[in-house]
């Protein structure tokens, strides 16, 4: 038998094996022509795929000649631009509008979105118990593993959780809509209790409140929140709710649908992608970057000083000595976010609003120097841009939601798409994903075990 420090001892050197035997040489990729993380150097991605439920556009043909453009987003052939002026101008909350609009392709009428609303109503309640037997138990500051953790158990309590059926998955699509805020909040209310030793809050939802005034209402002790905190959240969370199918976490989606899993399942796995800082998790090291930036750099306003921070970012020389410079740059814009930039206008009034002027400076002059410096430190081969995970975490933090509900925040709003595709799957495919991977690997002879 062997003991803990044997165990570790033999933990770190199949390790250092493995980070020795398993490197594959990156000319390799050229080679063979393999696009590293499915997409090429100017960081287009290889089409997989057909979707009806959202586009994105960085780049336009013009005379023959692909050239990039502005950023543009369009949710079931609607310019997201138009689609948040419409719920501003009529100072509507629009994520149960576009949530209609993203599962089922039209834009409802007012009985039709009253519908789709007393639905989702009706729909957040969690079975008997479920806060006390599930939520409570075993809590964990990684609120996406209790996220996933209870949406898996949540199985248990459907007798149709392996039907996939588009009847039956519409179904439990729309339950999972309504009860992910409860789940999220909860889970942190949980956390916060049991880990921490703050005060614990399990506030009811209300059915005649916006899923944005509902997160806000749960969160706080008080059950209190102005019209502009309440707005500006149901902005993020329609900015949030659909990315095109090649986003990591909706090509999740698709890849399990395929398999024929159940609904359950296939959350669980989007849920998991979706926490990773390279993707949903990215707003995150964006508020923990500002806050050493506010520790390294002593004039606010001294943009000299603030472009030395970032140049020592991109050596890896601050923060956490990654080389980057969180919520700059996107997979596929290069000139303009339009998320980032519609947000931009809302953050200003919500800034104002709360006394955080001096921060929205701030952050407006990192958007504004770091594509400077980046491309003079880096090669790049398209434009860098602010991306929308740039403003997103500071909105949270100026609505005093906890740094370990931001990436959930985003699952609340991303399960809409995230369901909208999964019913296009299974609308329109009847074969598995499976894509191939060339084999670099040598043969070897067998040799008895004695001979080794």
């Amino acid at each position: 038998m062997i003991d803990q420090k044997e165990f570790e001892k033999n933990v770190q050197e199949w390790s250092d094996i493995c980070l020795n035997d398993e490197r594959i040489d990156l000319e390799s990729y050229d080679k063979y022509d393999v696009k590293r993380g499915l997409r090429d150097r100017n960081g287009n991605g290889v089409v997989a795929g057909l979707t009806k439920v959202s586009k994105i556009l960085s780049s336009k043909t013009i005379n023959g000649e692909k050239v990039p453009c502005e950023g543009e987003l369009y949710y079931r052939g609607y310019n997201i631009y138009d689609l948040v002026n419409g719920v501003v101008k009529e100072e509507r909350y629009g994520f149960e509008e576009i949530a209609y609009l993203l599962l089922f392709g039209e834009l409802p009428d007012k009985k039709q979105l009253e519908r789709f609303s007393q639905t989702l109503g009706y729909s957040r309640t969690l079975p008997t118990n479920f806060v006390r037997d599930v939520v409570m138990k075993a809590p964990s500051h990684d609120m996406m593993s209790t996220l996933a953790r209870s949406i898996l158990t949540l199985s248990a309590y459907d007798e149709k959780a392996g039907d996939i059926s588009v009847p039956n998955v519409l179904r439990q699509s729309l339950m999972l809509i309504s009860v992910m805020p409860m789940l999220a909040v909860y889970g942190y209310h949980a956390f916060n209790h049991y880990e921490r030793g703050g005060s614990m809050y399990i506030h009811r939802p209300d059915e005649k409140l916006s899923t944005a005034e509902n997160i806000l209402r749960l969160l706080r002790p008080d059950m209190k929140y102005s019209k502009v905190e309440a707005h500006v959240l149901d902005l993020a969370l329609i900015l949030h709710m659909e990315h095109g199918g090649g986003n990591n976490s909706t090509f999740t989606t698709h890849v399990v649908t395929s398999s024929g899993t159940d609904t359950y399942s296939v959350v669980a796995a989007a849920l998991a992608s979706l926490k990773g800082p390279k993707h949903g998790g990215a707003n995150i090291k964006v508020v923990e970057m500002m806050e050493d930036l506010r520790k390294e750099v002593h004039d606010w306003k001294d943009e000299e000083e603030i472009e030395e921070y970032l140049r020592k970012l991109l050596h890896k020389e601050a923060y956490d000595r990654k080389g980057l410079i969180y919520g700059m740059g996107h997979a596929v814009y290069s000139k303009s976010d339009p998320r980032a930039e519609i947000f931009k206008g809302f953050v200003k009034q919500l800034s104002e609003e709360k006394g955080r002027m001096e921060d929205f400076n701030l952050y407006s002059a990192i958007e504004r120097l770091a594509p400077k410096v980046i491309g003079e430190e880096r090669r790049i081969y398209k434009g860098v841009s602010a991306n929308v995970d740039f403003y997103s975490g500071f909105v949270y933090s100026m609505l005093d939601i906890p740094n370990e509900l931001f990436t959930p925040i985003f699952a609340i709003a991303r399960i809409v798409g995230w369901s909208a595709h999964r019913i296009e799957e299974l609308i329109n495919m009847d074969k598995i994903i499976r894509p191939a991977y060339v084999s670099v690997m040598q043969e070897e002879e067998y040799n008895p075990l004695d001979l080794r």
